[in-house]
C-alpha cells in the first residue's frame, strides 16, 4: 500500500492519478457564461505559474501574496505557490490602505499577485518540484480586524491534514459544494486537503450573492452541500424562483454560528429537503465544534455543537483555571467539570494555527504553552455537551454591576417580527449604571421600531437589566470583509446614543 501524503503536494499528485478528469471548480460569471477546471488542470496550469514563479527568484520559504477577488485565478495562483514551495497569504480585496500596508510590513511577500493570470500555461511538474515536509509553512491567514489590525495566522501541511478529521458530516467523497466564503477566509484557505481529499467540486457562488443566482446554481450544478448564514436561506426562500427551483441534490445545508430562529430550521428543512448542521470555528482554531445530522431543532438553534475530529475543548476562568474540562468524548481534563459555568472558550488539536506570523508577542497571547487556543469568546458546556456561546470576551459590558452577553440579547431578538438585523453594544454613560446597552437594528420593511416595546419584548424572556437602554435605526449593519457585523464601525453611533440617554 502507498503511504499516506504527508504535503498537499504528495495528496494533489494522488488526486491526479485517480480523478484528475473530475471537476475542481466550477465558476458562474456574471455574463451568463461559467469557467470549470478540472483536478488535472488544476495541476497543470499551477505547475506553469509555479515555473514562472521560480523564474523570477521566488524560492522555498519565501511569502507570496494574493490580492485577487474568488475564483479560478486565485486557487491556481494558491497551488503555484505551494509547488514553488514558498507560503501563499491570501488578502481580501476589499480591505483598505491600512490594512493592505499592515499586512504587507508584518509578511514581507516577495510577489503579490494581484492581476489575472495572463495565461493558462501547462507546466512540467518535474521543473517546479521541491522537497517538502508536514511542518512546512503552507498558509497565513489574516484574521477579519474586528478588534484591531489584521493578525496573520500561519497552518503548515499536518494543519490542513488534521483539519480533514473534523469535515464531517459537511465533506463526503464527490460532494458538489457551494463556496459563499471570500477564498481569502480561513474557510477556504485551511480547506483545500480536505477538498482534495474527498474530491470535492467547489462551486463558486457568483458575485454579488443574489438568491435567484444561488438557487440557479444549485439547480444547474447540482450542488449537494448548501453553505450560507439564516439570511441567506431566509432570503432564497422569499424569492419567486424557490418554488421553481430543483434542490433534490442537496444533501446538507451548513451555517455558520450565528443564531437561527427554529422555525427556519424547520422551513429549511422541509423545503430542502435535508438536514441542517451548525458549525464554527475562529481563524486560530480552524475546526472547532458543529451540531450532528439528527440533533434536535432546539440544539441547532442554541448551540454550536460538540467538538469535531480530534478538537480538544474547555471553558476557563480569566486566569486560565479550568472550570469545564469536558473534551471530545466526555473526559474532563485537569480540572472539574462544572455544568452552565461561562468561561472563556479555548481549544486545542492539531489543525488549529502554529501562530501569528513574525507576531511572537501576539502568539504567545493567543496560545497557552501547553498549545490551547484562546479563541476570545465565552461560551457553556452544557449537560449534552454541546456549546453555547455567550458572545465575545471584548463585548461583555457591566451594567449596574452585572456582566451582559450581547449575543445573548442578539440571539433573542432574532425572534422579532419587526427586526430584520441587530447588533448590541455597550456604552459608558455617567451615571451609576456605568455602561447601557445600545441596540442598534435594521427594521424589517415597512415595520417601525419602538425602543419601550422592544425593551419589553427583551425582558419578558431574559433578565430585564439585559433589556436594550437605547436603539439606533439605520438602514444596514457595516459589515467586515469577511462578512461579521463590524461592531468597531458602530462604537461611535452607540457612544452616541449612550451621551444623551437619560433614564
Amino acid at each position: 500500500m502507498p503511504a499516506a501524503p504527508l504535503t498537499l503536494l504528495d495528496l494533489f499528485d494522488e488526486v491526479v492519478a485517480t480523478d484528475g478528469e473530475r471537476e475542481a471548480f466550477v465558476h458562474p460569471l456574471a455574463d451568463g457564461t461559467t469557467r470549470r477546471i478540472t483536478f488535472r488542470e488544476w495541476a497543470d496550469h499551477a505547475d506553469g505559474l509555479a515555473q514562472r514563479l521560480i523564474a523570477d527568484g521566488v524560492a522555498k520559504g519565501d511569502v507570496v501574496a494574493i490580492r485577487l477577488p474568488s475564483g479560478i485565478d486565485y486557487v491556481i495562483a494558491y497551488q503555484a505557490i505551494v509547488r514553488a514551495g514558498a507560503i501563499a497569504t491570501g488578502i481580501n480585496p476589499r480591505l483598505g490602505d491600512t490594512e493592505f500596508a499592515h499586512i504587507a510590513d508584518r509578511a514581507r511577500p516577495v510577489l503579490t499577485i494581484d492581476a489575472a493570470l495572463p495565461s493558462y500555461e501547462v507546466g512540467d511538474g518535474s521543473a517546479r518540484r521541491v522537497v517538502l515536509v508536514e511542518t512546512d509553512p503552507v498558509a497565513i491567514v489574516w484574521t477579519g480586524g474586528t478588534t484591531g489590525l489584521p493578525k496573520g495566522a500561519w497552518f503548515d501541511h499536518a494543519c490542513l491534514r488534521a483539519m480533514t478529521e473534523g469535515a464531517a458530516p459537511l465533506s463526503e467523497h464527490g460532494d458538489r459544494r457551494l463556496s459563499p466564503l471570500p477564498f481569502a477566509h480561513v474557510g477556504a484557505m485551511t480547506r483545500v486537503w480536505d477538498e482534495l481529499h474527498h474530491r470535492i467540486t467547489t462551486v463558486i457562488v457568483p458575485t454579488p450573492w443574489t438568491p435567484a443566482a444561488a438557487l440557479r446554481v444549485i439547480e444547474s450544478e447540482r450542488v449537494t452541500v448548501a453553505q450560507g448564514v439564516p439570511t441567506q436561506y431566509r432570503m432564497m426562500f422569499d424569492a419567486p424562483e424557490f418554488e421553481a427551483t430543483d434542490v433534490s441534490s442537496l444533501r446538507i445545508a451548513g451555517i455558520g454560528a450565528a443564531r437561527i430562529p427554529p422555525e427556519l430550521v424547520t422551513e429549511m428543512r422541509d423545503k430542502l429537503g435535508c438536514p441542517v448542521v451548525v458549525r464554527y470555528a475562529s481563524t486560530e482554531s480552524c475546526v472547532a465544534t458543529g451540531t450532528r445530522l439528527d440533533d434536535a431543532v432546539d440544539t441547532i438553534c442554541t448551540t454550536v455543537g460538540r467538538p469535531n475530529g480530534g478538537v480538544e475543548m474547555r471553558i476557563v476562568d480569566q486566569d486560565d483555571r479550568v472550570i469545564d474540562g469536558r473534551t471530545v468524548g466526555g473526559k474532563t481534563v485537569d480540572g472539574a467539570t462544572v455544568d452552565g459555568a461561562v468561561g472563556g472558550v479555548q481549544l486545542r488539536s492539531r489543525a488549529a494555527m502554529r501562530g501569528y506570523w513574525n507576531d511572537p508577542e501576539q502568539t504567545a497571547a493567543a496560545i497557552t504553552a501547553d498549545g490551547w487556543v484562546r479563541t476570545g469568546d465565552l461560551g457553556e458546556v452544557l449537560a449534552d455537551g454541546n456549546l453555547r456561546l455567550a458572545g465575545r470576551s471584548t463585548e461583555l459590558f457591566i451594567r449596574g454591576g452585572y456582566n451582559v452577553y450581547p449575543i445573548e440579547i442578539e440571539n433573542c431578538l432574532g425572534d422579532h417580527a419587526d427586526i430584520a438585523a441587530a447588533a448590541v453594544l455597550g456604552a459608558s454613560v455617567d451615571d451609576r449604571l456605568g455602561e447601557i446597552g445600545v441596540l442598534v437594528a435594521v427594521p424589517r420593511l415597512g415595520r417601525t421600531l419602538v425602543l419601550s416595546e422592544i425593551r419589553g419584548f427583551v425582558a419578558d424572556r431574559l433578565a430585564n437589566y439585559k433589556a436594550p437602554d437605547a436603539l439606533a435605526v439605520v438602514d444596514e449593519l457595516p459589515l467586515t470583509p469577511i462578512g461579521k457585523v463590524d461592531k468597531r464601525a458602530l462604537q461611535p453611533l452607540a457612544d452616541q446614543h449612550a451621551a444623551t440617554w437619560t433614564r
